[in-house]
């Protein structure tokens, strides 16, 4: 019992160390999708509006939940939310248009304040945010992707789409995880 207890102290020490130092983890995997949709509803923003508190995401989530949006979408093709990211005007210091609703099988028939996005075909580097508080673990997350180079993301960003799914895993907002998919262009890495 003492050798297991003795054991336990120093994995927790280990694990201390590795977090006091800031050590990550990165890119899970690199996927090739095929394109998809996903309908639900659209704000335009940027990244500096939404860290200066003057963002419109976070109204986005508070009125998707409170009217019950995601039970008015048809056709869904599973239980997940997934956010698109696309018409970027540059990068990520330019605008983008934000789509939060869920994939589905057709976009036929949408409601009248609906709309949808199509995720783009090609590669996608996969990131899965830390398991923690949102929003808290998917703004360090992105903040981390935007430090990342080629190398670490597998491959240069193409800021034509990117997307967030939230699934089981992100089903308590205070121990949630999200997986992101990043874009990447097919000419060089």
């Amino acid at each position: 019992m003492r050798l297991s207890i003795s054991f336990f102290a120093v994995l927790l020490a280990a694990a201390g160390a590795i977090a006091s130092q800031g050590w990550e983890v990165g890119v899970s995997k690199t996927v090739v999708q095929q394109p998809f949709y996903v309908a639900g509803w659209l704000v335009r923003t940027n990244n500096a509006e939404e860290a200066a508190g003057r963002g419109k995401i976070g109204e986005l989530w508070q009125r998707f939940y409170a009217e019950s949006l995601g039970a008015t979408i048809p056709n869904r093709a599973d239980s997940a939310l997934t956010v698109v990211y696309s018409e970027y005007a540059s990068d990520e210091r330019g605008d983008y248009n934000y789509l939060l609703g869920a994939r589905v099988t057709s976009i036929e028939h949408l409601p009248a304040d609906m709309t949808y996005r199509k995720v783009q075909p090609g590669s996608y580097a996969v990131i899965e945010t830390a398991v923690g508080q949102m929003p808290g673990v998917l703004q360090d997350s992105w903040r981390r992707i935007w430090k990342m180079s080629p190398a670490d993301l597998g491959g240069k960003r193409a800021f034509v789409t990117d997307y967030e799914i939230y699934d089981e895993r992100s089903a308590n907002p205070q121990h949630a995880q999200v997986e992101i998919h990043v874009g990447l262009r097919p000419d060089a890495k």
